[in-house]
């Protein structure tokens, strides 16, 4: 079996986590083994933070819907309530778009659900 030097290839995984941790402060740019370790630290926060933000803009729509549904005189639960209730189905990123784009649909899809909901 042929002897084989592993010089180019541990060189070029070096160069690709250098340049991945390209803009980090001291020497998590500079040395490899510090560039490795933050740039493992890097990826683990990306893969969570994508998860994240999801849960985040929820949040956000979710806060949308109810400042839009108070200003119309009911709130978020009752609003989502009479909205199943009635059988409409509009996610929730739409409401939130339509609550702040148009409000005058959103007026008329809170109508709907208070209808549905004293029924």
């Amino acid at each position: 079996m042929p002897r084989v030097k592993r010089g180019v290839a541990a060189h070029r995984r070096h160069v690709k986590v250098l340049n991945l941790t390209k803009g980090q402060r001291l020497t998590k740019h500079r040395l490899f083994r510090r560039a490795n370790e933050a740039m493992l630290k890097s990826l683990a926060y990306a893969t969570r933070d994508r998860r994240n933000r999801k849960r985040d803009m929820r949040r956000l729509w979710i806060a949308r819907i109810n400042a839009a549904a108070r200003a119309n005189g009911m709130s978020y639960s009752r609003f989502i309530n009479g909205l199943t209730n009635a059988q409409v189905a509009v996610n929730r990123k739409m409401l939130a778009e339509m609550a702040v784009n148009d409000p005058s649909s959103f007026a008329e899809l809170v109508d709907v659900a208070r209808g549905a909901v004293s029924a």
